[in-house]
């Protein structure tokens, strides 16, 4: 049930039409969302592939990354956004949070989405089997990184001030051993060895963000969570290329 809920939360696919899954159930959705990530890195790894059949990798790379973009409504981009505006336009604690509540995009997050994208088109020069590896193994881990976020830091806000309306439990046992197998299986399955240390940048880039937000916040949000994933996907790219 607990997955059911992960991917109708961090997806836009009917899966709520399945059945009706309990509110309280949501609360425990983020242990599951490197599972998420075998559907979403799954479905850019295979519209890649087919698209890279019939046009440039560079073309197909753009049709991939817009896929998962209508997958997941740009649940993570909107929170990557916030979070440039707020920590960028913010210098305490109570501005910070007050921008990133904002709907609107600022100079922060536009800049911030420009850059995050350029880079995120590097990987094109990419070989076409080995970018359809890297898809699933990053996003699948990016999330296994981006989860631990909710085991180190306590909710920043109030649970009725969540853009979401919930507050997600920190992990158990069980669930954190479901996180991590859900994130690194497909690294052990399919990543080539020599790329294993591109894990450590995401697990970096974690860490520096943990203590940027603790230091700014004290705590995380939902947008704190959408943008952890992302960087530690860039990161896990970014060093792959490095190690190529």
């Amino acid at each position: 049930m607990h997955l059911l809920a992960a991917l109708i939360f961090f997806t836009r696919l009917p899966f709520w039409r399945l059945r009706d899954v309990p509110g309280e159930c949501f609360k425990h959705v983020v242990p599951y969302w490197p599972l998420v990530g075998w559907l979403t890195g799954g479905l850019m790894a295979a519209s890649l592939w087919l698209c890279a059949q019939v046009m440039p990798l560079a073309a197909a790379w753009i049709v991939a990354l817009t896929v998962r973009l209508l997958v997941t409504g740009c649940l993570h981009e909107d929170g990557l956004a916030d979070f440039f505006d707020g920590f960028g336009g913010g210098t305490t604690r109570e501005r910070t949070l007050a921008i990133m509540k904002d709907s609107h995009i600022g100079t922060y997050g536009v800049i911030g989405l420009i850059i995050y994208f350029l880079l995120m088109m590097q990987m094109s020069c990419l070989s076409l089997p080995l970018l359809c590896t890297l898809l699933v193994c990053g996003d699948c881990w990016a999330k296994c990184c981006a989860s631990q976020v909710i085991n180190a830091l306590p909710y920043a806000r109030k649970e009725e001030e969540s853009k979401a309306k919930v507050v997600y439990n920190r992990m158990s046992h069980r669930e954190f051993v479901i996180n991590l197998a859900g994130g690194l299986l497909p690294a052990c399955l399919w990543l080539p060895h020599r790329l294993w240390w591109a894990c450590l940048g995401s697990l970096l880039v974690l860490l520096l963000l943990l203590h940027i937000m603790k230091r700014r916040l004290q705590g995380y949000t939902g947008d704190c969570c959408g943008a952890t994933f992302l960087l530690c996907e860039l990161a896990f790219y970014l060093c792959s290329l490095i190690l190529i």
